[in-house]
């Protein structure tokens, strides 16, 4: 399994337009952040979670020639945004799949109602195949894939576990039960926004702490902020096994 982190900053991105911070400023590649995605990838099978605003980029940026599907974390912008520039897969692949909560389906609709009407569809629009996703097990190609349920503040979104692979973001809070379906895994990717306390994210501290409790063999923090600080210098004061994500990176399982 392959995963790359096509976006690993929170809904801004960094450099935030206008902004003079000095990690806004910065030359070093990996203090630029797309809006967080990645793709993940095995035997023939390409899967994005999420597909925000940047989408078109990160599309042509990784290379990405096909998709199986598009599963979602939850509706929020930063998360849902791009889904018009799937437009290209559908030319080539015809109906692209679509995996989200039944709500995160009807915020699609409101948004993007011409993908999603059944009548009088503009030419060249994409079609989809809406598959509901509930807090149980569902497959993605060959792969049994297992929802993580979670609050980003009081909104319900969904983190998932891909084998030996999970990805969690905009999490706040984790019940014992779903951590209980982290156990084991090799490698772990969390929210961690910046190092001061957030109503609706995980700060450093606590995803570090998160990250003791899952105990995966290596851990990764997305959704990142700019007030985090540089990346090599947050890097040099994380533990053994913990790494600071950055776009482009790619990983193997």
């Amino acid at each position: 399994m392959k995963i790359t982190f096509l976006g690993t900053g929170t809904s801004q991105g960094i450099p935030i337009i206008g902004s003079t911070h000095p990690v806004c400023l910065s030359d070093n590649p990996k203090d630029k952040r797309l809006r967080v995605s990645v793709l993940v990838e095995w035997d023939d099978y390409t899967y994005v979670v999420d597909c925000g605003p940047d989408f078109r980029q990160q599309m042509l940026r990784a290379n990405v020639s096909k998709i199986d599907g598009v599963v979602f974390t939850h509706e929020h912008a930063d998360h849902t945004m791009g889904l018009d520039d799937i437009r290209p897969f559908f030319f080539r692949q015809g109906d692209i799949s679509l995996y989200a909560h039944k709500r995160v389906f009807e915020a699609l609709k409101k948004r993007f109602d011409y993908i999603f009407t059944t009548e009088d569809k503009y030419p060249g629009v994409p079609s989809v195949i809406q598959e509901e996703i509930k807090n149980e097990s569902f497959l993605l190609g060959n792969l049994e894939v297992v929802p993580i349920d979670g609050l980003h503040h009081k909104l319900q979104v969904f983190g998932f576990r891909f084998k030996d692979f999970a990805y969690l973001t905009d999490m706040k809070t984790v019940p014992d039960d779903e951590i209980l379906k982290l156990k084991g895994v090799d490698v772990l990717v969390v929210n961690a926004l910046r190092e001061e306390p957030h109503m609706s994210h995980f700060n450093l501290e606590e995803a570090l702490a998160f990250i003791t409790r899952v105990n995966p063999k290596r851990a990764y923090l997305t959704h990142i902020s700019h007030l985090m600080g540089f990346h090599d210098e947050v890097q040099q004061k994380l533990p053994e096994n913990v790494f600071l994500a950055y776009d482009n990176l790619q990983i193997t399982l």
